[in-house]
């Protein structure tokens, strides 16, 4: 059983808090996934857990055991880091070999481990070969290789593909995901790069400057953040937000400021009506700013005339950049868009897609359709 269990945990560094009153329960074989702008904490919340950093309060526990004075050692974990950490002057099979020589192992049940996990993970062929002589994504899958072979019950891993580049992290964000799934092993992932996030986790906690803002699915990330933070930091491009007023003329609600005037949907008025005659701020993700027309044609309160700032083609698609009220908008469209640099154009909002945020506390509105993971 390989449950893991934050208790109000908090650490300190003389004065300075990096981690505040952090209450979580990793289930057994989760995948679960730290993320969050550099300094937020989460790396100093996996090396509490490998007993790296000591906690300045609260209690750690892996299974029912409390951990937080046993040495690391005897924690049964094993992590990965960003830099590889290998022995240079040690063989791939002698790198993977060395923490179970240490714990004095057999030396068939270690060459058995070894050359098991060097064959799930393709490098088979180059256990005599020394760290120098491997690219990037093998020295990786050495690191990897290296945890495996100890069979522990939690995998710690600290931005372990941020050195590759671009094409070698998606092949290796997919290779890690089809490990969990053979090892069957909780896993406590921690990257500051969200598309990780949403591709790899079965839960992401969404840190920011050492408070928890969120931990949900990927998908209630992204259809359903809890504040502002949450909803920019979780898909690319990021969620557009618009100030706006809420007013009420003639039995109906409008959206206005200088720039934009359009309709929420009449279904979230209860949610909305303690703002009447107040500002809010809407969210809106690039994928809901739609060009068609026949959609324009169809939902008429819903449109804006904007002046085209950047058209980017990017293959199947296109992002249209564009500015309302002086702040800026990126929206997603087909590659056929007419969208032309310092041309009008006219968009409309998927409003039934548009998400509504306190303007003073951040704190999302309304959640329609909202259920917590578990």
């Amino acid at each position: 059983m390989a449950r893991l269990l934050f208790k109000n945990v908090v650490k300190k560094y003389d004065q300075n808090t990096v981690v505040y009153d952090f209450n979580l329960e990793i289930n057994d074989k989760e995948f679960l996934v730290l993320v969050g702008p550099s300094g937020c904490g989460k790396t100093t919340t996996l090396r509490m857990i490998a007993g790296l950093e000591e906690t300045t309060s609260g209690e750690i526990y892996i299974g029912d055991q409390l951990i937080n004075n046993v040495a690391p050692k005897d924690r049964d974990i094993a992590m990965v880091f960003q830099s590889y950490a290998l022995y240079p002057h040690m063989s791939v099979y002698e790198n993977m070999a060395f923490g179970l020589k240490l714990r004095k192992m057999p030396k068939d049940d270690i060459d058995r481990r070894v050359k098991e996990a060097a064959k799930i993970l393709d490098i088979d062929h180059l256990l005599d070969r020394k760290p120098k002589a491997l690219s990037g994504g093998q020295r990786q899958r050495v690191a990897l290789g290296r945890a495996i072979v100890r069979e522990p019950k939690v995998f710690l891993m600290d931005e372990p593909l941020s050195n590759l580049d671009a094409k070698l992290r998606v092949q290796m964000r997919a290779e890690i995901s089809k490990l969990r799934h053979r090892l069957q092993t909780t896993v406590v992932y921690v990257t500051h790069d969200q598309t990780e996030a949403m591709t790899m986790g079965d839960r992401i906690v969404v840190m920011k400057d050492g408070f928890i803002q969120q931990v949900d699915t990927p998908m209630n990330l992204y259809n359903h953040p809890c504040n502002t933070f949450v909803a920019g930091f979780i898909g690319s491009p990021a969620m557009n937000f618009l100030r706006v007023k809420l007013i009420e003329e003639n039995g109906q609600m409008w959206l206005v400021n200088p720039e934009l005037r359009i309709s929420p949907l009449e279904e979230r008025r209860e949610a909305l009506t303690p703002y009447i005659g107040k500002e809010i701020i809407m969210g809106i993700r690039p994928e809901s700013i739609e060009d068609d027309i026949a959609f324009l044609e169809a939902h008429p309160d819903w449109t804006v005339d904007v002046q085209v700032d950047v058209v980017e083609p990017m293959g199947a698609e296109n992002y249209i950049h564009f500015a309302i009220n002086g702040e800026n908008v990126i929206a997603r469209v087909g590659a056929t868009s007419p969208a032309k640099v310092l041309q009008k154009h006219k968009v409309a909002f998927e409003m039934s897609a548009a998400r509504y945020f306190d303007a003073e506390t951040q704190d999302v509105i309304h959640r329609p359709g909202y259920k917590p993971a578990y």
